[in-house]
């Protein structure tokens, strides 16, 4: 018998014959595995079904919330809001041993953490006086010239605005300062686009300044020949100076040019010139110390002339890391495009610095009472500005 047609009298029913009943006998028997009943998940579902609809419908209430009762997981909850069509917003506002929390689903703030942050000024254990993001700007075109941002950057802020438009109240005032730069100008005006975008979308309304610029939050400074400059901002006089020696040999090249020459060429071969400003002295350089007095001593003039007010800063990544890294003591890491570092300035001088899953509670410094470093000193030991002053 040819096996095609051993398969198909074995695949009729009838008994196999010969050499292949032998073979047969011998193969071990396997247990059936076929289940003629359903799972008990599918059981009781197709028993509810067979009663006319879900559990919480079939006293012939239509509202979401019929059939609830106090011990319902809220998970479950939510799953037969969204099957009976209930939008989430109308949904019940969650609440804490019986108090409302006055949050809604669109005021989650978005920060891709694990930082807990309570919404409640009472839970927080302090009252906030100002929220300060500290922003760095999006994606940039290039760093040789004082550029704008690239169609991905543009997005990025917008995002970074739409956002932060989730955690705003009614009748909130915004404020939107940004450093010198073009990057940093253009990233608070993407911001409050999206700001604006977003408050259209959850139906709120706030005050939202226009933006304008504040020399306490520009980028760190490097002395040129022409005179303080953005570190991006001195890249073509940097190169220009450069090709003059190396076609020229005019001799020994000046301090600012060598330590300038370091910076941009540990970005050039990989490495990471923040860590190089914040590690290695250069007397050509502002200090990081330097840019994060600077950085309080702005947050100190917004606190003033903005009481109350939430602010946003568009800056740069250097001055964002050297401030963390005073509040926290360790290098949490350059801030990604449109990251952010979030002061909040509580009652007492003090506040609270979040940064990448760390809350950090600092105290305020008083920058009239930082030690001068200048002092008793004289002569060439002094800077240039107060040895001018001096000879005056």
């Amino acid at each position: 018998m040819a096996a095609s047609d051993i398969r198909n009298a074995q695949a009729d029913g009838a008994e196999p014959v010969g050499d292949e009943a032998a073979t047969t006998d011998a193969r071990p028997r396997l247990p059936h595995l076929n289940r003629t009943d359903p799972p008990a998940y599918l059981q009781n579902y197709l028993n509810r079904e067979a009663q006319g609809g879900k559990r919480h419908e079939l006293d012939g209430g239509t509202a979401p919330d019929s059939g609830r009762t106090d011990d319902t997981p809220l998970y479950l909850r939510r799953f037969r809001d969204r099957k009976s069509g209930a939008h989430p917003l109308e949904s019940p506002l969650p609440e804490w041993e019986g108090q409302d929390l006055g949050v809604t689903l669109a005021r989650a703030q978005i920060t891709k953490t694990k930082e807990i942050v309570p919404e409640d000024a009472q839970q927080a254990g302090a009252k906030v006086l100002t929220q300060v993001h500290i922003i760095r700007h999006g994606e940039t075109q290039g760093y040789s010239t004082e550029s704008g941002l690239t169609p991905l950057g543009s997005w990025q802020v917008h995002r970074r605005g739409f956002d932060i438009s989730k955690s705003l109240r009614d009748g909130e005032r915004v404020h939107i300062v940004s450093a010198d730069t073009n990057r940093a100008r253009q990233t608070s005006e993407g911001i409050r686009k999206g700001l604006l975008d977003g408050l259209t979308m959850w139906g709120r309304e706030a005050e939202v300044s226009e933006v304008h610029p504040m020399e306490e939050f520009r980028n760190f400074q490097v002395w040129t020949p022409e005179g303080l400059r953005d570190v991006t901002g001195a890249f073509r006089l940097y190169k220009k100076e450069m090709e003059k020696y190396e076609r020229v040999a005019m001799g020994n090249r000046p301090s600012w040019l060598v330590e300038i020459d370091r910076f941009w060429q540990t970005q050039a071969g990989g490495g990471d010139p923040i860590t190089l400003w914040t590690q290695i002295p250069m007397l050509n350089f502002e200090p990081p110390s330097a840019t994060v007095r600077r950085f309080w001593a702005g947050i100190e003039r917004i606190r003033t002339e903005y009481p109350g007010d939430r602010i946003i800063v568009g800056t740069h990544s250097g001055p964002i890391r050297v401030f963390a890294i005073s509040a926290f003591g360790y290098d949490p890491g350059e801030p990604y495009n449109t990251e952010e570092v979030i002061v909040r300035l509580l009652e007492e001088k003090s506040a609270l610095i979040a940064y990448r899953n760390r809350v950090q509670e600092v105290q305020v410094p008083q920058l009239d009472l930082l030690p001068d470093w200048w002092e008793r000193l004289e002569g060439a030991a002094l800077p240039s500005a107060p040895r001018q002053e001096a000879r005056a």
